[in-house]
Protein backbone atom coordinates (compact mmCIF):
# COMPACT_ATOMS: atom_id res chain seq x y z
CA UNK A 1 0.00 0.00 0.00
CA UNK A 2 1.14 3.52 -0.60
CA UNK A 3 0.76 6.10 1.64
CA UNK A 4 0.65 9.81 0.19
CA UNK A 5 2.70 12.85 1.73
CA UNK A 6 0.64 14.82 0.45
CA UNK A 7 -2.53 15.41 2.58
CA UNK A 8 -3.90 17.67 5.48
CA UNK A 9 -3.83 17.45 9.10
CA UNK A 10 -5.80 19.05 12.06
CA UNK A 11 -5.00 19.69 16.11
CA UNK A 12 -6.72 21.25 18.32
CA UNK A 13 -6.15 23.26 21.11
CA UNK A 14 -8.02 24.74 24.42
CA UNK A 15 -7.29 27.55 26.23
CA UNK A 16 -6.60 27.64 30.56
CA UNK A 17 -10.40 28.88 30.91
CA UNK A 18 -12.03 25.80 29.34
CA UNK A 19 -13.59 24.13 31.87
CA UNK A 20 -11.38 20.84 31.63
CA UNK A 21 -8.02 22.72 31.64
CA UNK A 22 -9.54 24.55 34.80
CA UNK A 23 -9.53 21.23 36.51
CA UNK A 24 -6.06 20.62 35.17
CA UNK A 25 -4.80 23.43 36.65
CA UNK A 26 -6.60 23.29 40.13
CA UNK A 27 -5.32 19.40 40.38
CA UNK A 28 -1.55 20.54 39.55
CA UNK A 29 -1.91 23.47 41.95
CA UNK A 30 -2.63 20.97 44.84
CA UNK A 31 0.41 18.83 43.35
CA UNK A 32 2.51 22.00 43.72
CA UNK A 33 1.24 22.56 46.76
CA UNK A 34 2.74 19.13 48.52
CA UNK A 35 5.57 19.18 46.31
CA UNK A 36 6.63 22.75 48.05
CA UNK A 37 6.57 21.20 51.48
CA UNK A 38 7.60 18.60 50.69
CA UNK A 39 9.45 17.19 47.46
CA UNK A 40 8.94 13.30 48.18
CA UNK A 41 4.45 13.74 48.58
CA UNK A 42 2.88 11.63 46.53
CA UNK A 43 0.00 13.00 45.03
CA UNK A 44 -3.20 11.94 43.05
CA UNK A 45 -5.79 14.56 42.74
CA UNK A 46 -8.92 14.98 40.16
CA UNK A 47 -11.18 18.05 39.86
CA UNK A 48 -14.68 18.27 38.71
CA UNK A 49 -16.05 22.01 37.89
CA UNK A 50 -19.61 22.90 37.23
CA UNK A 51 -21.52 26.27 37.92
CA UNK A 52 -19.88 27.69 40.74
CA UNK A 53 -19.14 24.40 42.48
CA UNK A 54 -15.58 22.69 42.66
CA UNK A 55 -15.05 18.80 43.52
CA UNK A 56 -11.51 17.48 44.89
CA UNK A 57 -11.08 14.03 45.47
CA UNK A 58 -8.13 11.28 45.33
CA UNK A 59 -5.22 10.42 47.64
CA UNK A 60 -2.01 11.96 48.91
CA UNK A 61 0.94 11.39 51.28
CA UNK A 62 2.30 14.44 52.65
CA UNK A 63 3.29 16.75 55.34
CA UNK A 64 0.28 16.73 57.74
CA UNK A 65 0.77 20.91 58.10
CA UNK A 66 -1.13 20.75 54.63
CA UNK A 67 -4.78 21.20 55.48
CA UNK A 68 -8.04 21.19 53.45
CA UNK A 69 -8.17 24.78 53.58
CA UNK A 70 -5.07 25.31 52.11
CA UNK A 71 -5.90 22.87 49.34
CA UNK A 72 -9.61 25.14 49.08
CA UNK A 73 -7.30 28.42 48.76
CA UNK A 74 -4.90 27.52 46.42
CA UNK A 75 -8.20 26.08 44.41
CA UNK A 76 -9.45 29.20 44.70
CA UNK A 77 -6.01 31.36 43.58
CA UNK A 78 -5.83 28.98 40.25
CA UNK A 79 -9.58 30.12 39.13
CA UNK A 80 -8.64 33.87 40.28
CA UNK A 81 -5.53 33.58 38.13
CA UNK A 82 -7.51 31.98 34.65
CA UNK A 83 -10.03 34.87 35.08
CA UNK A 84 -12.82 33.56 36.45
CA UNK A 85 -14.62 36.62 38.75
CA UNK A 86 -18.18 35.74 36.64
CA UNK A 87 -21.98 35.14 37.55
CA UNK A 88 -21.91 31.73 37.30
CA UNK A 89 -18.08 31.01 37.80
CA UNK A 90 -16.60 33.15 40.53
CA UNK A 91 -13.17 32.10 42.19
CA UNK A 92 -14.19 33.79 45.42
CA UNK A 93 -17.68 32.17 45.95
CA UNK A 94 -17.34 29.30 44.07
CA UNK A 95 -18.46 26.30 47.16
CA UNK A 96 -15.29 24.03 46.78
CA UNK A 97 -16.12 20.15 48.44
CA UNK A 98 -12.75 18.44 49.54
CA UNK A 99 -12.60 14.28 49.08
CA UNK A 100 -9.18 13.74 48.79
CA UNK A 101 -8.03 11.34 51.56
CA UNK A 102 -4.53 9.57 52.61
CA UNK A 103 -2.48 7.25 49.94
CA UNK A 104 -3.98 3.31 50.21
CA UNK A 105 -1.31 1.51 51.59
CA UNK A 106 -1.10 -1.38 49.40
CA UNK A 107 -0.07 1.37 46.88
CA UNK A 108 2.51 2.60 49.17
CA UNK A 109 4.04 -1.09 49.93
CA UNK A 110 4.08 -1.91 45.50
CA UNK A 111 5.73 1.61 45.05
CA UNK A 112 7.93 2.19 47.79
CA UNK A 113 11.73 1.34 48.23
CA UNK A 114 12.82 -0.68 50.94
CA UNK A 115 15.59 -3.10 51.60
CA UNK A 116 17.53 -4.05 47.88
CA UNK A 117 13.88 -3.19 46.31
CA UNK A 118 14.24 0.16 43.92
CA UNK A 119 11.43 2.08 43.86
CA UNK A 120 9.05 1.07 41.84
CA UNK A 121 6.09 2.26 38.85
CA UNK A 122 3.04 3.91 40.41
CA UNK A 123 1.28 2.59 38.14
CA UNK A 124 1.63 0.26 34.79
CA UNK A 125 1.13 1.72 31.63
CA UNK A 126 2.38 2.49 28.47
CA UNK A 127 4.10 6.58 27.84
CA UNK A 128 5.18 7.86 24.46
CA UNK A 129 7.38 10.30 23.24
CA UNK A 130 7.61 12.42 19.87
CA UNK A 131 9.97 14.66 18.19
CA UNK A 132 9.99 15.52 14.63
CA UNK A 133 11.30 19.17 12.54
CA UNK A 134 8.52 20.66 11.87
CA UNK A 135 8.46 23.60 14.02
CA UNK A 136 11.52 25.45 15.32
CA UNK A 137 10.42 23.00 19.22
CA UNK A 138 10.49 20.14 17.64
CA UNK A 139 6.63 19.99 17.85
CA UNK A 140 4.08 18.64 14.91
CA UNK A 141 3.27 21.75 13.17
CA UNK A 142 -0.44 21.82 13.96
CA UNK A 143 -0.52 21.23 17.45
CA UNK A 144 1.92 23.53 18.00
CA UNK A 145 0.58 26.53 15.66
CA UNK A 146 -3.26 25.67 17.74
CA UNK A 147 -1.22 26.56 21.21
CA UNK A 148 0.60 29.57 20.07
CA UNK A 149 -2.72 31.35 18.39
CA UNK A 150 -4.15 31.13 22.06
CA UNK A 151 -1.25 31.53 24.32
CA UNK A 152 -1.49 35.19 22.90
CA UNK A 153 -4.65 35.52 23.38
CA UNK A 154 -4.16 34.60 26.98
CA UNK A 155 -0.92 36.77 26.92
CA UNK A 156 -3.03 40.17 26.08
CA UNK A 157 -6.04 39.02 27.84
CA UNK A 158 -4.08 39.41 31.02
CA UNK A 159 -2.70 42.38 30.23
CA UNK A 160 -5.83 43.99 30.11
CA UNK A 161 -5.46 44.32 26.55
CA UNK A 162 -8.55 41.86 25.61
CA UNK A 163 -11.33 43.41 28.24
CA UNK A 164 -14.30 41.94 25.84
CA UNK A 165 -12.81 38.50 25.64
CA UNK A 166 -13.36 36.00 28.15
CA UNK A 167 -10.98 32.83 29.44
CA UNK A 168 -12.67 29.97 27.99
CA UNK A 169 -11.05 29.34 24.32
CA UNK A 170 -10.64 27.08 21.86
CA UNK A 171 -8.72 26.82 18.47
CA UNK A 172 -8.15 24.26 15.65
CA UNK A 173 -5.81 24.63 12.84
CA UNK A 174 -5.85 22.43 9.62
CA UNK A 175 -2.74 22.26 7.71
CA UNK A 176 -1.96 20.97 4.15
CA UNK A 177 1.24 19.15 3.94
CA UNK A 178 2.99 18.29 0.73
CA UNK A 179 5.70 15.93 0.44
CA UNK A 180 5.54 15.30 4.07
CA UNK A 181 5.79 19.19 5.20
CA UNK A 182 3.35 21.46 6.26
CA UNK A 183 3.23 24.45 3.44
CA UNK A 184 0.29 26.43 4.88
CA UNK A 185 -3.36 26.85 6.71
CA UNK A 186 -6.58 25.05 4.93
CA UNK A 187 -8.85 25.93 7.74
CA UNK A 188 -8.57 27.89 10.98
CA UNK A 189 -11.59 27.87 13.85
CA UNK A 190 -11.19 29.91 16.99
CA UNK A 191 -13.94 29.92 19.53
CA UNK A 192 -13.24 32.25 22.29
CA UNK A 193 -15.90 33.55 24.83
CA UNK A 194 -16.67 37.30 24.78
CA UNK A 195 -18.70 40.12 26.29
CA UNK A 196 -22.48 40.06 25.51
CA UNK A 197 -21.73 43.48 24.43
CA UNK A 198 -20.21 42.21 21.04
CA UNK A 199 -21.18 40.69 18.08
CA UNK A 200 -19.79 37.56 16.27
CA UNK A 201 -18.14 39.94 13.13
CA UNK A 202 -16.54 41.84 16.40
CA UNK A 203 -15.40 39.10 18.02
CA UNK A 204 -13.80 37.59 14.44
CA UNK A 205 -11.56 41.16 13.99
CA UNK A 206 -10.53 40.57 17.25
CA UNK A 207 -9.04 37.45 17.15
CA UNK A 208 -7.93 37.71 13.37
CA UNK A 209 -4.46 39.64 14.11
CA UNK A 210 -3.58 36.70 16.23
CA UNK A 211 -4.03 33.97 14.23
CA UNK A 212 -2.09 36.29 11.62
CA UNK A 213 1.03 36.52 13.92
CA UNK A 214 0.85 33.17 15.02
CA UNK A 215 0.90 31.61 11.58
CA UNK A 216 4.08 32.02 9.45
CA UNK A 217 4.13 34.76 6.67
CA UNK A 218 2.10 33.78 3.58
CA UNK A 219 0.29 30.75 6.13
CA UNK A 220 -3.09 32.37 6.37
CA UNK A 221 -5.98 30.55 5.05
CA UNK A 222 -8.65 31.74 3.02
CA UNK A 223 -11.53 34.46 4.88
CA UNK A 224 -14.08 31.94 4.17
CA UNK A 225 -11.88 29.25 5.75
CA UNK A 226 -11.49 31.48 8.89
CA UNK A 227 -14.11 30.17 11.18
CA UNK A 228 -14.38 32.62 14.52
CA UNK A 229 -17.44 31.17 16.83
CA UNK A 230 -19.12 29.08 14.00
CA UNK A 231 -22.50 29.24 16.72
CA UNK A 232 -22.58 32.93 16.49
CA UNK A 233 -22.51 33.27 20.22
CA UNK A 234 -20.06 32.71 23.05
CA UNK A 235 -20.54 35.00 26.61
CA UNK A 236 -21.50 31.88 28.91
CA UNK A 237 -18.57 29.46 29.30
CA UNK A 238 -15.83 27.84 31.54
CA UNK A 239 -17.31 25.43 34.02
CA UNK A 240 -20.70 27.49 34.08
CA UNK A 241 -21.48 26.21 30.40
CA UNK A 242 -19.65 22.69 30.36
CA UNK A 243 -18.84 20.54 33.16
CA UNK A 244 -15.35 19.79 33.37
CA UNK A 245 -12.76 17.11 34.24
CA UNK A 246 -9.27 16.86 35.50
CA UNK A 247 -7.23 14.53 32.43
CA UNK A 248 -9.86 15.01 29.80
CA UNK A 249 -7.48 17.10 27.27
CA UNK A 250 -4.35 14.41 27.15
CA UNK A 251 -4.32 14.68 23.18
CA UNK A 252 -4.31 18.35 23.47
CA UNK A 253 -1.65 18.09 26.42
CA UNK A 254 0.59 16.05 24.02
CA UNK A 255 1.40 16.01 19.88
CA UNK A 256 -2.57 16.53 18.68
CA UNK A 257 -2.66 13.32 17.44
CA UNK A 258 0.03 13.46 15.58
CA UNK A 259 2.08 10.85 17.48
CA UNK A 260 0.34 8.13 19.78
CA UNK A 261 -0.46 8.60 23.42
CA UNK A 262 -0.53 5.85 25.99
CA UNK A 263 -3.83 6.76 27.58
CA UNK A 264 -2.70 8.17 31.18
CA UNK A 265 -3.47 11.72 31.98
CA UNK A 266 -0.40 14.05 33.49
CA UNK A 267 -2.37 16.70 35.37
CA UNK A 268 -2.68 16.13 39.72
CA UNK A 269 -0.18 13.55 39.59
CA UNK A 270 2.96 13.79 41.65
CA UNK A 271 6.33 12.56 39.42
CA UNK A 272 6.23 9.03 40.90
CA UNK A 273 3.42 8.07 38.55
CA UNK A 274 5.30 7.08 35.41
CA UNK A 275 2.00 8.14 33.33
CA UNK A 276 3.50 11.73 33.85
CA UNK A 277 7.46 11.35 34.59
CA UNK A 278 8.19 8.64 32.09
CA UNK A 279 5.63 10.40 29.17
CA UNK A 280 7.70 13.81 30.45
CA UNK A 281 11.53 11.19 29.54
CA UNK A 282 10.03 9.43 26.67
CA UNK A 283 9.54 12.85 24.98
CA UNK A 284 13.30 14.46 26.36
CA UNK A 285 14.61 11.08 24.50
CA UNK A 286 13.15 11.85 21.23
CA UNK A 287 13.79 15.11 21.28
CA UNK A 288 17.52 14.88 21.84
CA UNK A 289 17.34 12.30 19.15
CA UNK A 290 16.04 14.69 16.48
CA UNK A 291 17.86 17.55 17.94
CA UNK A 292 20.73 15.77 17.09
CA UNK A 293 20.42 14.84 13.70
CA UNK A 294 20.26 11.25 14.37
CA UNK A 295 16.45 11.17 12.64
CA UNK A 296 14.31 13.90 11.90
CA UNK A 297 11.27 12.16 13.17
CA UNK A 298 11.62 9.86 16.66
CA UNK A 299 8.55 8.37 18.79
CA UNK A 300 9.62 6.66 21.68
CA UNK A 301 7.78 3.68 24.03
CA UNK A 302 8.04 3.23 27.50
CA UNK A 303 6.30 0.63 29.13
CA UNK A 304 5.73 -0.28 33.01
CA UNK A 305 4.84 -2.73 35.66
CA UNK A 306 3.73 -1.15 39.16
CA UNK A 307 5.51 -1.61 41.64
CA UNK A 308 8.47 -2.43 39.40
CA UNK A 309 11.36 -0.39 38.85
CA UNK A 310 13.05 -0.62 35.17
CA UNK A 311 10.91 -0.07 32.41
CA UNK A 312 9.48 -3.38 30.37
CA UNK A 313 10.49 -2.14 27.10
CA UNK A 314 11.71 0.50 25.46
CA UNK A 315 10.72 1.00 21.64
CA UNK A 316 12.14 3.65 19.54
CA UNK A 317 10.92 4.36 15.63
CA UNK A 318 13.09 6.94 13.74
CA UNK A 319 10.03 6.40 10.91
CA UNK A 320 12.46 5.62 8.15
CA UNK A 321 14.29 9.35 8.62
CA UNK A 322 17.58 8.10 9.99
CA UNK A 323 20.50 9.03 8.78
CA UNK A 324 22.32 6.16 11.46
CA UNK A 325 21.74 2.35 12.04
CA UNK A 326 19.10 3.38 14.82
CA UNK A 327 18.71 -0.32 15.88
CA UNK A 328 21.39 0.32 18.53
CA UNK A 329 18.97 3.06 19.84
CA UNK A 330 17.18 1.37 23.06
CA UNK A 331 20.63 0.12 24.05
CA UNK A 332 22.14 3.31 24.16
CA UNK A 333 19.47 5.13 25.46
CA UNK A 334 19.19 2.55 28.67
CA UNK A 335 23.02 3.45 29.27
CA UNK A 336 22.79 7.44 29.17
CA UNK A 337 19.69 7.63 31.05
CA UNK A 338 18.70 5.85 34.57
CA UNK A 339 14.75 4.85 33.06
CA UNK A 340 13.72 4.08 36.83
CA UNK A 341 10.98 6.09 38.02
CA UNK A 342 13.51 7.45 40.58
CA UNK A 343 16.01 7.68 37.92
CA UNK A 344 13.65 9.85 35.38
CA UNK A 345 12.70 11.83 38.65
CA UNK A 346 16.43 12.36 39.68
CA UNK A 347 17.82 13.23 35.97
CA UNK A 348 15.06 15.77 34.89
CA UNK A 349 14.83 17.01 38.66
CA UNK A 350 11.45 16.39 38.87
CA UNK A 351 10.41 16.70 42.48
CA UNK A 352 9.47 20.60 42.35
CA UNK A 353 6.56 22.60 41.95
CA UNK A 354 6.82 23.10 38.62
CA UNK A 355 3.33 21.74 36.94
CA UNK A 356 1.18 24.44 37.37
CA UNK A 357 2.40 25.93 33.93
CA UNK A 358 2.13 22.89 32.53
CA UNK A 359 -1.81 22.74 32.45
CA UNK A 360 -2.48 25.02 29.96
CA UNK A 361 -0.46 25.12 26.13
CA UNK A 362 1.05 21.77 25.83
CA UNK A 363 3.35 19.83 28.35
CA UNK A 364 5.60 19.55 25.36
CA UNK A 365 7.32 22.30 22.75
CA UNK A 366 7.65 24.82 25.61
CA UNK A 367 11.09 26.67 26.78
CA UNK A 368 12.99 24.96 29.63
CA UNK A 369 13.52 27.59 32.48
CA UNK A 370 16.27 27.93 34.85
CA UNK A 371 13.79 27.09 38.24
CA UNK A 372 13.36 23.72 36.33
CA UNK A 373 10.24 24.07 34.89
CA UNK A 374 9.94 22.08 31.44
CA UNK A 375 13.35 20.57 32.09
CA UNK A 376 12.28 17.66 30.00
CA UNK A 377 12.49 20.51 26.67
CA UNK A 378 16.23 20.54 27.21
CA UNK A 379 18.51 18.74 24.27
CA UNK A 380 21.63 18.29 26.40
CA UNK A 381 21.89 15.07 25.39
CA UNK A 382 22.97 16.11 21.94
CA UNK A 383 26.55 15.77 22.05
CA UNK A 384 26.38 12.57 23.93
CA UNK A 385 24.61 10.65 21.04
CA UNK A 386 26.49 12.08 18.37
CA UNK A 387 29.74 10.47 20.48
CA UNK A 388 27.98 7.28 20.59
CA UNK A 389 27.21 7.16 16.87
CA UNK A 390 30.34 8.80 15.60
CA UNK A 391 28.32 11.88 14.04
Amino acid sequence: MTISNNFFFTSESVGEGHPDKVCDRISDAVVDLFLAADPHSRVAVETLATTNRVVLAGEVRGPDAITPKEMEEVARQAIHDIGYAQKGFHWQWAEIDNYVHPQSVDIAIGVDASGNKDEGAGDQGIMFGYACRETPVFMPAPIYYAHKILRLISEDRHAGKLPLLGPDAKSQVTLEYVDGKPVRADRIVVSTQHDESIDQEQVREIVRPYVQVALPEGWMCEDKHFYVNPTGRFVIGGPDGDAGLTGRKIIVDTYGGAAPHGGGAFSGKDPTKVDRSAAYMARYLAKNVVASGIADRCTIQLAYAIGVSEPLSVYVNTHDTHHIDDSKLPEIMREMVNLSPRGIREHLQLNRPIYKKTSSFGHFGRDPEDDGHFSWEKIDLVAELKRAFNI
